[in-house]
Protein backbone atom coordinates (compact mmCIF):
# COMPACT_ATOMS: atom_id res chain seq x y z
CA UNK A 1 0.00 0.00 0.00
CA UNK A 2 1.07 3.55 -0.66
CA UNK A 3 1.11 6.51 1.72
CA UNK A 4 -0.84 9.76 1.70
CA UNK A 5 1.52 12.62 2.46
CA UNK A 6 -0.16 15.82 3.65
CA UNK A 7 1.62 19.14 3.12
CA UNK A 8 0.31 22.28 4.86
CA UNK A 9 0.47 25.82 3.53
CA UNK A 10 3.47 26.74 5.71
CA UNK A 11 5.38 23.55 4.86
CA UNK A 12 6.35 24.31 1.27
CA UNK A 13 9.87 22.94 1.55
CA UNK A 14 11.07 20.16 -0.72
CA UNK A 15 13.07 18.66 2.12
CA UNK A 16 10.13 18.62 4.57
CA UNK A 17 10.09 15.49 6.73
CA UNK A 18 6.65 14.47 5.42
CA UNK A 19 8.26 13.79 2.04
CA UNK A 20 11.16 11.71 3.39
CA UNK A 21 11.13 8.27 1.78
CA UNK A 22 8.49 9.23 -0.78
CA UNK A 23 7.71 6.49 -3.33
CA UNK A 24 6.69 8.12 -6.63
CA UNK A 25 4.98 4.95 -7.80
CA UNK A 26 2.72 4.43 -4.80
CA UNK A 27 2.48 7.61 -2.72
CA UNK A 28 0.16 10.60 -3.15
CA UNK A 29 0.89 14.12 -1.88
CA UNK A 30 -2.16 16.04 -0.66
CA UNK A 31 -2.41 19.83 -0.54
CA UNK A 32 -5.77 21.36 0.38
CA UNK A 33 -7.00 24.93 0.41
CA UNK A 34 -9.63 25.06 3.16
CA UNK A 35 -11.85 27.88 4.32
CA UNK A 36 -11.22 27.38 8.04
CA UNK A 37 -7.56 28.32 7.65
CA UNK A 38 -8.54 31.62 6.06
CA UNK A 39 -11.22 32.50 8.60
CA UNK A 40 -10.32 31.23 12.10
CA UNK A 41 -9.04 34.78 12.27
CA UNK A 42 -9.87 37.20 9.47
CA UNK A 43 -6.49 37.07 7.77
CA UNK A 44 -5.20 39.87 5.56
CA UNK A 45 -6.09 39.28 1.92
CA UNK A 46 -2.41 39.28 0.96
CA UNK A 47 -1.62 36.57 3.49
CA UNK A 48 -4.32 34.29 2.10
CA UNK A 49 -3.24 35.00 -1.47
CA UNK A 50 0.43 34.39 -0.62
CA UNK A 51 -0.21 30.98 0.91
CA UNK A 52 -2.64 29.77 -1.77
CA UNK A 53 -0.41 30.90 -4.62
CA UNK A 54 2.69 29.40 -3.03
CA UNK A 55 0.82 26.13 -2.45
CA UNK A 56 -0.22 25.97 -6.11
CA UNK A 57 3.31 26.71 -7.31
CA UNK A 58 4.75 24.10 -4.94
CA UNK A 59 2.29 21.49 -6.20
CA UNK A 60 3.33 22.25 -9.79
CA UNK A 61 7.01 21.83 -8.88
CA UNK A 62 6.29 18.41 -7.35
CA UNK A 63 4.28 17.38 -10.40
CA UNK A 64 7.26 18.21 -12.60
CA UNK A 65 9.24 15.67 -10.57
CA UNK A 66 6.70 13.00 -11.44
CA UNK A 67 5.09 13.00 -8.00
CA UNK A 68 1.37 12.23 -7.77
CA UNK A 69 -0.48 15.28 -6.46
CA UNK A 70 -4.01 15.50 -5.07
CA UNK A 71 -4.76 19.23 -4.92
CA UNK A 72 -8.05 20.48 -3.43
CA UNK A 73 -9.00 24.03 -4.36
CA UNK A 74 -10.89 26.37 -2.08
CA UNK A 75 -13.89 26.58 -4.39
CA UNK A 76 -14.18 22.82 -5.01
CA UNK A 77 -17.87 22.07 -4.27
CA UNK A 78 -16.90 18.91 -2.37
CA UNK A 79 -14.39 20.73 -0.15
CA UNK A 80 -15.25 20.17 3.54
CA UNK A 81 -13.50 23.39 4.57
CA UNK A 82 -11.38 21.51 7.14
CA UNK A 83 -7.89 20.02 6.81
CA UNK A 84 -8.91 16.93 8.76
CA UNK A 85 -11.97 16.56 6.55
CA UNK A 86 -9.86 16.71 3.39
CA UNK A 87 -7.36 14.24 4.84
CA UNK A 88 -10.16 11.76 5.56
CA UNK A 89 -11.68 12.23 2.11
CA UNK A 90 -8.32 11.73 0.38
CA UNK A 91 -7.60 8.50 2.28
CA UNK A 92 -10.94 7.15 1.13
CA UNK A 93 -10.57 8.47 -2.41
CA UNK A 94 -7.17 6.84 -2.93
CA UNK A 95 -8.00 3.76 -0.85
CA UNK A 96 -5.03 4.35 1.41
CA UNK A 97 -4.82 3.57 5.12
CA UNK A 98 -1.53 5.28 6.02
CA UNK A 99 -1.08 9.06 6.28
CA UNK A 100 2.08 11.03 6.99
CA UNK A 101 2.53 14.71 7.80
CA UNK A 102 5.06 17.02 9.40
CA UNK A 103 3.98 18.42 12.75
CA UNK A 104 1.93 21.61 12.27
CA UNK A 105 3.44 24.84 13.50
CA UNK A 106 0.35 25.76 15.52
CA UNK A 107 -0.97 24.10 18.66
CA UNK A 108 -4.53 24.46 17.37
CA UNK A 109 -3.82 22.37 14.27
CA UNK A 110 -1.68 19.81 16.04
CA UNK A 111 -4.52 19.11 18.47
CA UNK A 112 -7.06 18.92 15.64
CA UNK A 113 -5.04 16.26 13.82
CA UNK A 114 -4.33 14.25 16.96
CA UNK A 115 -8.03 14.37 17.88
CA UNK A 116 -8.92 13.20 14.36
CA UNK A 117 -6.45 10.33 14.74
CA UNK A 118 -7.97 9.28 18.08
CA UNK A 119 -11.49 9.45 16.69
CA UNK A 120 -10.78 7.52 13.48
CA UNK A 121 -8.09 5.14 14.65
CA UNK A 122 -6.20 5.92 11.43
CA UNK A 123 -2.59 4.87 10.92
CA UNK A 124 -1.12 8.35 11.14
CA UNK A 125 2.53 9.37 11.34
CA UNK A 126 3.17 12.95 12.57
CA UNK A 127 6.86 13.68 12.08
CA UNK A 128 9.14 16.27 13.61
CA UNK A 129 9.66 19.50 11.70
CA UNK A 130 13.38 19.31 11.01
CA UNK A 131 13.61 22.65 9.20
CA UNK A 132 14.29 24.43 12.49
CA UNK A 133 17.77 24.49 13.95
CA UNK A 134 16.60 23.59 17.48
CA UNK A 135 14.22 20.69 18.01
CA UNK A 136 11.60 20.69 20.77
CA UNK A 137 13.77 18.34 22.82
CA UNK A 138 16.84 20.54 22.30
CA UNK A 139 15.01 23.58 23.67
CA UNK A 140 13.56 21.60 26.56
CA UNK A 141 17.05 20.40 27.58
CA UNK A 142 18.26 23.98 27.59
CA UNK A 143 15.24 25.28 29.53
CA UNK A 144 15.12 22.49 32.11
CA UNK A 145 16.04 23.71 35.58
CA UNK A 146 16.69 27.32 34.60
CA UNK A 147 15.23 30.04 36.80
CA UNK A 148 14.95 32.41 33.86
CA UNK A 149 14.75 31.79 30.12
CA UNK A 150 16.64 34.46 28.22
CA UNK A 151 17.14 34.41 24.47
CA UNK A 152 20.72 35.67 24.63
CA UNK A 153 22.03 32.57 26.40
CA UNK A 154 20.15 30.17 24.13
CA UNK A 155 21.43 32.09 21.12
CA UNK A 156 25.03 31.73 22.27
CA UNK A 157 24.63 27.98 22.58
CA UNK A 158 23.24 27.77 19.05
CA UNK A 159 26.13 29.90 17.78
CA UNK A 160 28.56 27.40 19.28
CA UNK A 161 26.67 24.42 17.89
CA UNK A 162 26.32 25.78 14.37
CA UNK A 163 29.65 27.59 14.20
CA UNK A 164 27.93 30.70 12.84
CA UNK A 165 30.04 33.83 13.38
CA UNK A 166 32.53 31.84 15.45
CA UNK A 167 36.33 31.81 15.25
CA UNK A 168 38.36 29.24 17.18
CA UNK A 169 35.47 28.64 19.56
CA UNK A 170 34.98 32.33 20.32
CA UNK A 171 32.49 34.86 18.89
CA UNK A 172 33.74 36.69 15.81
CA UNK A 173 35.23 40.12 16.58
CA UNK A 174 35.20 39.26 20.27
CA UNK A 175 31.52 40.00 20.94
CA UNK A 176 28.39 37.89 21.04
CA UNK A 177 26.01 40.77 20.53
CA UNK A 178 26.32 44.10 18.68
CA UNK A 179 22.88 45.38 19.65
CA UNK A 180 24.34 48.56 21.15
CA UNK A 181 25.57 49.52 17.66
CA UNK A 182 22.17 48.95 16.07
CA UNK A 183 20.03 51.73 17.52
CA UNK A 184 20.57 54.69 15.21
CA UNK A 185 17.73 56.80 13.81
CA UNK A 186 17.80 57.18 10.03
CA UNK A 187 19.21 60.56 8.96
CA UNK A 188 17.16 62.44 6.39
CA UNK A 189 20.12 62.24 4.02
CA UNK A 190 20.06 58.43 3.90
CA UNK A 191 18.36 57.05 0.80
CA UNK A 192 16.64 53.75 1.49
CA UNK A 193 17.08 51.04 -1.15
CA UNK A 194 14.48 49.98 -3.67
CA UNK A 195 13.05 46.60 -2.78
CA UNK A 196 12.69 43.53 -4.96
CA UNK A 197 9.01 42.76 -5.49
CA UNK A 198 7.53 40.12 -7.79
CA UNK A 199 4.88 40.75 -10.43
CA UNK A 200 1.98 38.29 -9.95
CA UNK A 201 1.98 35.56 -12.61
CA UNK A 202 -1.12 33.81 -13.99
CA UNK A 203 -1.39 31.47 -10.99
CA UNK A 204 -1.14 34.33 -8.51
CA UNK A 205 -3.60 36.48 -10.46
CA UNK A 206 -6.14 33.65 -10.40
CA UNK A 207 -5.66 33.32 -6.66
CA UNK A 208 -6.11 37.07 -6.16
CA UNK A 209 -9.45 36.94 -7.97
CA UNK A 210 -10.46 34.00 -5.77
CA UNK A 211 -9.49 35.82 -2.57
CA UNK A 212 -11.38 38.97 -3.52
CA UNK A 213 -14.46 36.87 -4.24
CA UNK A 214 -14.30 34.57 -1.20
CA UNK A 215 -12.95 36.97 1.46
CA UNK A 216 -14.23 40.40 0.34
CA UNK A 217 -14.58 41.91 3.81
CA UNK A 218 -11.18 40.83 5.13
CA UNK A 219 -8.59 43.40 6.16
CA UNK A 220 -6.19 44.87 3.65
CA UNK A 221 -5.66 45.33 -0.07
CA UNK A 222 -4.17 43.12 -2.78
CA UNK A 223 -3.11 46.04 -4.98
CA UNK A 224 0.55 46.04 -3.88
CA UNK A 225 0.98 42.24 -3.72
CA UNK A 226 4.57 41.36 -4.60
CA UNK A 227 5.65 38.59 -2.21
CA UNK A 228 7.82 35.69 -3.42
CA UNK A 229 5.60 32.66 -4.08
CA UNK A 230 8.22 30.18 -5.34
CA UNK A 231 11.53 28.89 -4.08
CA UNK A 232 13.33 30.62 -6.97
CA UNK A 233 11.73 33.99 -6.17
CA UNK A 234 12.54 33.60 -2.48
CA UNK A 235 16.18 32.88 -3.30
CA UNK A 236 16.30 36.02 -5.45
CA UNK A 237 14.78 38.06 -2.63
CA UNK A 238 17.35 36.72 -0.17
CA UNK A 239 20.24 37.45 -2.55
CA UNK A 240 18.99 41.00 -3.13
CA UNK A 241 18.70 41.63 0.60
CA UNK A 242 22.18 40.29 1.37
CA UNK A 243 23.88 42.30 -1.40
CA UNK A 244 21.91 45.54 -1.46
CA UNK A 245 20.28 46.00 1.94
CA UNK A 246 22.00 44.04 4.72
CA UNK A 247 25.10 46.29 4.91
CA UNK A 248 22.95 49.06 6.47
CA UNK A 249 20.53 46.82 8.34
CA UNK A 250 22.50 46.79 11.57
CA UNK A 251 22.77 50.53 12.03
CA UNK A 252 19.11 51.26 11.38
CA UNK A 253 17.23 48.13 12.40
CA UNK A 254 15.50 49.96 15.28
CA UNK A 255 14.60 53.05 13.25
CA UNK A 256 11.28 54.09 11.71
CA UNK A 257 10.53 56.46 8.85
CA UNK A 258 7.10 57.39 7.55
CA UNK A 259 8.00 57.33 3.85
CA UNK A 260 9.91 54.03 4.03
CA UNK A 261 7.85 51.13 5.40
CA UNK A 262 10.56 48.57 4.60
CA UNK A 263 13.74 50.56 5.43
CA UNK A 264 16.62 48.03 5.57
CA UNK A 265 14.62 45.03 6.74
CA UNK A 266 14.86 41.73 4.90
CA UNK A 267 11.24 41.10 3.78
CA UNK A 268 12.04 37.37 3.78
CA UNK A 269 10.02 36.43 6.88
CA UNK A 270 7.11 35.34 4.68
CA UNK A 271 9.41 33.02 2.71
CA UNK A 272 10.96 31.65 5.90
CA UNK A 273 7.65 31.06 7.62
CA UNK A 274 5.99 29.21 4.74
CA UNK A 275 9.10 27.19 3.94
CA UNK A 276 10.44 28.65 0.71
CA UNK A 277 13.68 29.39 2.58
CA UNK A 278 15.27 27.63 5.54
CA UNK A 279 16.81 29.39 8.54
CA UNK A 280 20.15 27.67 8.08
CA UNK A 281 20.63 28.86 4.49
CA UNK A 282 19.54 32.38 5.42
CA UNK A 283 22.06 32.58 8.27
CA UNK A 284 24.84 31.10 6.14
CA UNK A 285 24.19 33.69 3.42
CA UNK A 286 24.58 36.53 5.91
CA UNK A 287 27.69 35.00 7.45
CA UNK A 288 29.30 34.46 4.04
CA UNK A 289 28.69 38.11 3.13
CA UNK A 290 30.46 39.16 6.33
CA UNK A 291 33.39 36.79 5.82
CA UNK A 292 33.83 38.10 2.29
CA UNK A 293 33.96 41.68 3.58
CA UNK A 294 30.70 42.82 2.02
CA UNK A 295 28.75 43.32 5.26
CA UNK A 296 29.88 44.76 8.63
CA UNK A 297 29.80 42.48 11.66
CA UNK A 298 27.07 44.45 13.46
CA UNK A 299 24.72 43.98 10.50
CA UNK A 300 25.47 40.28 10.01
CA UNK A 301 25.24 39.52 13.74
CA UNK A 302 22.07 41.57 14.23
CA UNK A 303 20.32 39.77 11.40
CA UNK A 304 21.54 36.30 12.35
CA UNK A 305 20.43 36.94 15.94
CA UNK A 306 16.89 37.58 14.68
CA UNK A 307 16.81 34.25 12.83
CA UNK A 308 19.07 31.92 14.81
CA UNK A 309 18.35 33.54 18.16
CA UNK A 310 14.93 35.11 18.40
CA UNK A 311 13.02 32.98 15.87
CA UNK A 312 14.24 29.70 17.35
CA UNK A 313 13.75 30.98 20.91
CA UNK A 314 10.12 32.07 20.52
CA UNK A 315 9.28 28.75 18.87
CA UNK A 316 10.85 26.95 21.82
CA UNK A 317 8.84 29.00 24.31
CA UNK A 318 5.64 28.37 22.36
CA UNK A 319 5.88 24.58 22.35
CA UNK A 320 7.29 24.42 25.88
CA UNK A 321 4.47 26.44 27.46
CA UNK A 322 1.37 25.88 25.33
CA UNK A 323 -1.57 25.65 25.70
CA UNK A 324 -1.68 27.43 29.07
CA UNK A 325 0.70 30.16 27.90
CA UNK A 326 -1.96 31.81 25.75
CA UNK A 327 -4.28 32.28 28.73
CA UNK A 328 -1.92 34.17 31.04
CA UNK A 329 -2.67 37.84 31.72
CA UNK A 330 -0.05 39.04 34.19
CA UNK A 331 -1.03 42.72 33.98
CA UNK A 332 -4.78 42.00 34.12
CA UNK A 333 -5.31 43.86 30.84
CA UNK A 334 -8.99 43.91 29.80
CA UNK A 335 -9.52 46.85 27.43
CA UNK A 336 -11.16 46.29 24.02
CA UNK A 337 -9.03 46.80 20.90
CA UNK A 338 -9.82 50.26 19.46
CA UNK A 339 -11.26 50.44 15.94
CA UNK A 340 -8.29 52.46 14.69
CA UNK A 341 -6.17 49.29 14.72
CA UNK A 342 -8.33 48.21 11.77
CA UNK A 343 -9.05 51.56 10.13
CA UNK A 344 -5.98 53.70 10.84
CA UNK A 345 -8.38 56.54 11.66
CA UNK A 346 -6.63 58.24 14.57
CA UNK A 347 -4.82 61.54 14.97
CA UNK A 348 -1.80 59.68 16.40
CA UNK A 349 0.32 59.72 13.26
CA UNK A 350 2.61 56.86 14.28
CA UNK A 351 -0.28 54.43 14.71
CA UNK A 352 -2.20 55.74 11.71
CA UNK A 353 0.83 55.36 9.42
CA UNK A 354 1.72 51.88 10.68
CA UNK A 355 -1.86 50.61 10.33
CA UNK A 356 -2.21 52.06 6.84
CA UNK A 357 1.14 50.52 5.82
CA UNK A 358 -0.14 47.23 7.15
CA UNK A 359 -3.35 47.56 5.15
CA UNK A 360 -1.31 48.14 1.98
CA UNK A 361 1.52 45.65 2.47
CA UNK A 362 0.44 43.10 5.12
CA UNK A 363 3.70 44.10 6.75
CA UNK A 364 5.34 46.41 9.22
CA UNK A 365 8.78 45.84 10.64
CA UNK A 366 9.50 44.61 14.15
CA UNK A 367 10.09 48.00 15.80
CA UNK A 368 6.81 49.33 14.46
CA UNK A 369 5.08 46.22 15.81
CA UNK A 370 6.80 46.39 19.19
CA UNK A 371 7.17 50.10 19.91
CA UNK A 372 4.13 51.60 18.17
CA UNK A 373 1.13 49.25 17.98
CA UNK A 374 2.45 46.92 20.68
CA UNK A 375 3.53 49.73 22.98
CA UNK A 376 0.14 51.43 22.76
CA UNK A 377 -1.65 48.14 23.46
CA UNK A 378 0.59 47.61 26.50
CA UNK A 379 0.15 51.12 27.90
CA UNK A 380 -3.62 51.20 27.38
CA UNK A 381 -4.21 47.70 28.77
CA UNK A 382 -5.64 46.01 25.67
CA UNK A 383 -6.78 42.47 26.49
CA UNK A 384 -4.16 39.91 25.31
CA UNK A 385 -6.49 37.88 23.11
CA UNK A 386 -7.76 41.02 21.36
CA UNK A 387 -4.34 42.35 20.32
CA UNK A 388 -2.97 38.88 19.60
CA UNK A 389 -5.80 38.12 17.18
CA UNK A 390 -5.07 41.42 15.43
CA UNK A 391 -1.37 40.64 14.97
CA UNK A 392 -2.16 37.15 13.71
CA UNK A 393 -4.70 38.50 11.22
CA UNK A 394 -2.96 41.48 9.66
CA UNK A 395 0.58 40.30 8.86
CA UNK A 396 1.50 38.05 5.95
CA UNK A 397 4.29 36.41 7.98
CA UNK A 398 2.16 35.76 11.08
CA UNK A 399 1.72 32.21 12.35
CA UNK A 400 0.69 31.39 15.90
CA UNK A 401 4.00 29.83 16.97
CA UNK A 402 5.89 33.04 16.19
CA UNK A 403 3.25 35.75 16.62
CA UNK A 404 1.81 34.63 19.96
CA UNK A 405 5.06 34.67 21.97
CA UNK A 406 6.20 37.90 20.31
CA UNK A 407 2.93 39.62 21.16
CA UNK A 408 2.03 37.91 24.43
CA UNK A 409 5.50 37.94 25.97
CA UNK A 410 7.42 40.71 24.24
CA UNK A 411 4.89 43.38 23.26
CA UNK A 412 2.36 43.24 26.10
CA UNK A 413 4.22 41.35 28.87
CA UNK A 414 1.20 39.14 29.52
CA UNK A 415 3.43 36.25 30.57
CA UNK A 416 4.95 38.29 33.42
CA UNK A 417 8.52 38.11 32.14
CA UNK A 418 8.91 34.52 31.00
CA UNK A 419 10.02 35.55 27.51
CA UNK A 420 11.33 39.10 27.96
CA UNK A 421 13.16 40.64 30.89
CA UNK A 422 11.00 43.79 31.05
CA UNK A 423 7.89 45.36 29.54
CA UNK A 424 8.80 47.33 26.40
CA UNK A 425 6.91 50.41 27.54
CA UNK A 426 7.91 53.83 26.23
CA UNK A 427 6.61 57.37 26.07
CA UNK A 428 6.36 59.54 22.99
CA UNK A 429 10.00 60.54 23.44
CA UNK A 430 11.18 57.14 22.18
CA UNK A 431 9.04 57.33 19.05
CA UNK A 432 10.21 60.91 18.44
CA UNK A 433 13.86 59.88 18.80
CA UNK A 434 13.65 56.83 16.52
CA UNK A 435 11.29 58.12 13.81
CA UNK A 436 9.95 61.12 11.96
CA UNK A 437 6.33 60.36 12.83
CA UNK A 438 6.02 63.07 15.45
CA UNK A 439 6.95 65.90 13.10
CA UNK A 440 3.65 65.68 11.25
CA UNK A 441 1.45 64.82 14.22
CA UNK A 442 -1.12 66.99 15.99
CA UNK A 443 0.16 65.59 19.29
CA UNK A 444 3.41 66.86 20.81
CA UNK A 445 5.79 64.37 22.49
CA UNK A 446 7.56 67.27 24.26
CA UNK A 447 4.32 68.66 25.73
CA UNK A 448 5.23 72.24 24.86
CA UNK A 449 2.86 75.06 25.92
CA UNK A 450 -0.03 75.53 23.53
CA UNK A 451 0.40 72.04 22.01
CA UNK A 452 -1.67 68.92 22.67
CA UNK A 453 0.48 66.41 24.61
CA UNK A 454 1.20 63.03 23.02
CA UNK A 455 -1.14 60.37 24.50
CA UNK A 456 1.81 57.99 24.90
CA UNK A 457 3.29 60.24 27.61
CA UNK A 458 0.49 60.16 30.17
CA UNK A 459 -0.34 56.54 29.34
CA UNK A 460 3.30 55.57 29.97
CA UNK A 461 3.43 57.03 33.48
CA UNK A 462 -0.08 55.82 34.29
CA UNK A 463 0.97 52.33 33.20
CA UNK A 464 3.88 52.39 35.65
CA UNK A 465 1.71 53.73 38.47
CA UNK A 466 -1.09 51.25 37.80
CA UNK A 467 1.33 48.30 37.78
CA UNK A 468 3.70 49.48 40.51
CA UNK A 469 3.06 46.47 42.75
CA UNK A 470 3.79 44.11 39.85
CA UNK A 471 6.73 45.86 38.21
CA UNK A 472 8.63 48.02 40.70
CA UNK A 473 10.90 45.10 41.58
CA UNK A 474 12.07 44.74 37.98
CA UNK A 475 15.69 45.87 37.87
CA UNK A 476 15.36 47.15 34.32
CA UNK A 477 12.63 49.55 35.41
CA UNK A 478 14.57 50.93 38.36
CA UNK A 479 15.16 54.34 36.75
CA UNK A 480 11.52 55.28 35.98
CA UNK A 481 10.39 54.00 39.36
CA UNK A 482 13.06 56.15 41.05
CA UNK A 483 11.59 59.08 39.16
CA UNK A 484 8.08 58.18 40.30
CA UNK A 485 9.27 57.92 43.89
CA UNK A 486 10.00 61.65 43.79
CA UNK A 487 6.53 62.61 42.59
CA UNK A 488 3.94 64.10 44.91
CA UNK A 489 0.56 62.45 45.36
CA UNK A 490 -1.06 65.34 43.48
CA UNK A 491 1.23 64.83 40.48
CA UNK A 492 0.45 61.12 40.36
CA UNK A 493 -3.27 61.80 40.58
CA UNK A 494 -2.98 64.37 37.79
CA UNK A 495 -1.31 61.85 35.49
CA UNK A 496 -3.94 59.23 36.26
CA UNK A 497 -6.73 61.73 35.49
CA UNK A 498 -5.06 62.71 32.20
CA UNK A 499 -4.68 59.04 31.24
CA UNK A 500 -8.31 58.35 32.11
CA UNK A 501 -9.40 61.19 29.80
CA UNK A 502 -7.25 59.75 26.99
CA UNK A 503 -8.80 56.30 27.49
CA UNK A 504 -12.31 57.75 27.44
CA UNK A 505 -11.54 59.54 24.17
CA UNK A 506 -10.10 56.32 22.75
CA UNK A 507 -13.28 54.39 23.59
CA UNK A 508 -15.36 57.12 21.96
CA UNK A 509 -13.25 57.08 18.78
CA UNK A 510 -11.93 60.61 19.37
CA UNK A 511 -8.22 59.97 19.89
Amino acid sequence: MGTLRLILGDQLTRGISALDGLDKDRDVVLLAEVREEGTYVRHHKQKIALILSAMRHFAEALRHEGIKIDYIRLDDPENTGLLTGELARALQRHRLSHAVMTEPGEWRLREAFLSWQRDTGAYFDMREDTRFIASHSRFERWANGRKGLRMEFFYRELRRETGLLMEDGEPASGQWNFDADNRKPVPKSVITPGRLRFEPDAITRDVMVLVEREFPSHFGSLETFGWPVTRAEARRALSHFIKEVLPSFGDYQDAMRADAPFLFHSLISTSLNIGLLTPREVCLSAETAWREGDVPINAAEGFIRQVLGWREYVRGIYWLKMPGYADTNFLDARERLPDFYWTGETKMRCISDVVRQTQSHAYSHHIQRLMVTGNFALLSGIAPKEIEEWYLAVYADAFDWVELPNTHGMAIFADGGLLASKPYAASGAYINRMSDFCGGCVYDPKARPGRTPCPFNALYWAFLIRNESRLSGNARLAMPYRTLAGWSRQRREGIMEEAATIMARMRQGEL
